[in-house]
């Protein structure tokens, strides 16, 4: 391995490398202190509390057609960072960043539930490979401006029809500098079927509050194929749910049953329901049927199909509906 004589000095004296990073974090620091960057800020912290777009002029203005506010934003910004790693190349970029060799983003800004990003797809790679057979809709919703490349896509547009069925409805499009999409993301999909070299976008991202989960659909059938959490917090409950089941404890059962009857999203009271039954037959089950008896609740009918499902195969359960605690 051939190593660099400035970070083989490192093992010896970090301080050029401390010094850099210092640097960088300033030069960000000063960036985002322009009377123009803080505006924007600030709204962002408006439109994550559940504010509209319209109501935030300066973001609504880097997705409005035939504005500047976009390419002026992501010049600006991509010249500071790039002249600051020019003149401290053993600094670290202090923003969250990512690279799979195809897909490169790297984020502007974020508040709890928003972020703004620049987005770059490499149009070779992701040509060699596979198409996308499936679509996922999540709780985001998405608005995107195409600062430089042209694509092909497919829009995919989700009417749910069961449980675990939807119909799919799809068109072909082309996007090419300065075409501009909003995408409601439980309802609109986008897929990138064709990129001709790269593709570049500057992406504002919205998550919903009490996200509902996020679902993968085979495009030829419409079946699920997949379910997950709609947001980092519910993803954390629901590791903790079946951590506590594994580890047998009862005590935890009560909270669940707590969970399972509350407000929280429907696949996080699932979750709950599940293992507070596994815990705790009789506490569990009481939940269940408190939940059935709810028609204007979102999982009364699974819980009824459960509820039959149990007696028929336990019919002692019947006395716990007769006599719950």
């Amino acid at each position: 391995m051939i190593a660099n004589p400035e970070l083989r000095a490192l093992r010896r004296d970090d301080s050029p490398q401390c010094d850099a990073q210092v640097a960088l974090l300033k030069a960000m620091d000063d960036w985002r202190a322009r009377p123009d960057v803080a505006a924007l800020h600030a709204e962002l912290e408006e439109f994550s509390a559940g504010a509209q777009l319209q109501q935030c002029p300066g973001l609504a203005a880097l997705f409005k057609p035939g504005s500047d506010a976009a390419r002026e934003l992501a010049a600006g910004f991509s010249a500071m960072t790039c002249s600051s790693l020019a003149e401290w190349p053993l600094g670290h970029v202090a923003l969250r960043h990512f690279t799979d060799g195809v897909t490169s983003t790297i984020l502007i800004a974020r508040t709890v539930n928003v972020t703004l990003s620049l987005v770059a797809i490499d149009g070779d790679g992701m040509g060699l490979r596979p198409e996308s057979a499936t679509a996922s809709f999540g709780p985001n919703q998405t608005w995107e401006y195409v600062l430089g490349g042209s694509a092909g896509i497919e829009l995919v547009e989700c009417q749910p029809t069961g449980p675990r069925q939807a119909r799919l409805s799809r068109r072909e499009a082309e996007i090419e500098p300065g075409s501009i999409q909003f995408r409601d993301g439980q309802r609109d999909a986008r897929l990138l079927r064709r990129i001709d070299g790269a593709l570049v976008t500057l992406r504002l991202q919205r998550r919903r509050a009490n996200a509902e989960a996020t679902r993968e659909y085979d495009l030829a059938s419409g079946a699920l194929l997949h379910q997950a959490a709609g947001n980092p917090r519910d993803s954390r409950l629901e590791l903790m749910l079946a951590l506590l089941g594994r580890m047998d404890r009862k005590d935890a059962a009560p909270h669940m049953a707590e969970l399972a009857c509350g407000e929280a999203s429907a696949a996080l009271r699932w979750q709950a329901l599940r293992e507070c039954l596994s815990l705790d037959t009789r506490l569990g089950f009481t939940a269940l049927v408190t939940i059935a008896a709810r028609p204007e609740d979102a999982l009364s009918g699974p819980a009824g199909a459960l509820r039959a499902q149990l007696i028929e195969a336990h019919p002692q359960l019947q006395e716990v509906e007769r006599c719950p605690m």
